[in-house]
Order: structure tokens, then C-alpha cells, then sequence
């Protein structure tokens, strides 16, 4: 089934995504059950459809790796997951971390954990990376990529962290935050993807696409 969305509840960075042609007649397959990235997916006129991975295939980072081991190792192993069940089709796979002095942001296990994240956020620039993995399942061929976005955060006082808690908008979300929750304490660095924060950077997801075949190496295992 085709991944719907409502347009009155796009996010305002939705306008005018860009889109490649994808080499293939049947829809994309989305390994992924972020309501975002499927949102910026449709937004931009992809036709596709979601495919789960499962929850074993979200290894949470180790403590040496970098950000962008991370992000291309989870966009590599949901892919893996999904592509193991299907003969053929083009896969997309991501996964979105944030990084502070080398520290890495992943979804908060719970309150204590987001309130953890937020505090060491505020009033600073911080990096977020996601990976992604595009996977031409009968060609047996990949591309494994990563991108990242400076945000800066504003120096959020104890109260505004409280309502941000109370709101429940962490859950989920790499960091304690929602880019697209429209928080005027968040700001993209020029040259940054709003896309990119938000989970999916639409402007090199169109460039891999295009560049598919000069890009890809083969699956050898």
C-alpha cells in the first residue's frame, strides 16, 4: 500500500522536496515506521511503501564508534532485515543520531534520559547524522551514505525543559527533540538540512538515486 499523508499537517520545510526518478516501476520500499521520514517521502512524490525491520535490527551505538559508524551501521543492518524477506525492489533504510563532544543522542529510554539529553544541548551546537542505505535487492548493490546538519540549540531555562517533558514529544525522537514540533529554540546552521534533522535528508536521498549506478557496490554476502 502507498504511504499516505495529510497535507494540512505538513511541516513547513515540505515545500518544493526534491525528487529523483527511481529506476523501477514498482513503489519504493521504506525499511523504516518513522511517520516523518514516510511524511517527507510522500511530501516530495515518492510512491512507496513501508516495510518494518525488525526491532533486533537497532543495535544501539557501542561506545567506539563514531557518530557516522553509527548511523550507517543501523541504516545498513534495518536494510539487511528487510531485504532477507523480499526477491526484489529498490530499499531505503535510515537512522538518525544526534552527537555533542562526542557524546552520542539516540531516543531516550525515558524522562530522566531526555532531560539528560537536553541539558547537555542547551545553548550549544550540536551535530545530527543520519544514515541512509539505499538497496537494489535483485541487483544485489548498495549505497551506504551519511549526512550531517550543525543545529544550535537556545539556552532553554529549567521551565521550558519542564513543558517540554510534560508535552511527551521526546519520545521517539533522537536527542529529546522534534525538529518538526516547531520549537522556536532550535535552529538550523546555514548550509544545514532541515530535512536531514528531522530524519531523512531528502536533498542527498535525490542524488543517490540519480548517481545510483556510478555509487553502488555490489552485496557480497
Amino acid at each position: 500500500m502507498t504511504a499516505m499523508t495529510n497535507p494540512e499537517n505538513r511541516l513547513p520545510l515540505m515545500h518544493a522536496l526534491p525528487k529523483a526518478d527511481v529506476p523501477t516501476a514498482e513503489p519504493l520500499i521504506l525499511a523504516s515506521g518513522s511517520p516523518r521520514r514516510a511524511e517527507l517521502l510522500a511530501a516530495a512524490g515518492y510512491d512507496f511503501r513501508v516495510e518494518l525491520p525488525d526491532d533486533a535490527a537497532e543495535d544501539p551505538p557501542t561506545l567506539d564508534e563514531t557518530a557516522e559508524h553509527a548511523v550507517r551501521r543501523l541504516a545498513f543492518q534495518k536494510a539487511a532485515d528487510v531485504a532477507g524477506r523480499l526477491t526484489d525492489g529498490w530499499l531505503l533504510a535510515a537512522d538518525t543520531l544526534g552527537c555533542c563532544d562526542g557524546t552520542l543522542l539516540g531516543k531516550p529510554r525515558d524522562e530522566a534520559d531526555a532531560e539528560r539529553m537536553l541539558r547537555l544541548l542547551r545553548g550549544r551546537t550540536h551535530r545530527v547524522l543520519t544514515g541512509i542505505c539505499l538497496w537494489d535487492i535483485a541487483g544485489r548493490r548498495m549505497v551506504l551514505d551519511d549526512v550531517c546538519t550543525e543545529l544550535e540549540m537556545a539556552l532553554l531555562d529549567d521551565h521550558t525543559i519542564a513543558e517540554h517533558l510534560r508535552s511527551m514529544r521526546w519520545q521517539g525522537k533522537a536527542g529529546g527533540f522534534g525538529y518538526q514540533d516547531g520549537n522556536d529554540w532550535l535552529r538550523v546552521l546555514p548550509g544545514g538540512s532541515e530535512s536531514n534533522v528531522v530524519g531523512l535528508p531528502m536533498e542527498r536521498l535525490a542524488e543517490v538515486i540519480q548517481r545510483f549506478d556510478e555509487w553502488a557496490v555490489p552485496i557480497t554476502n
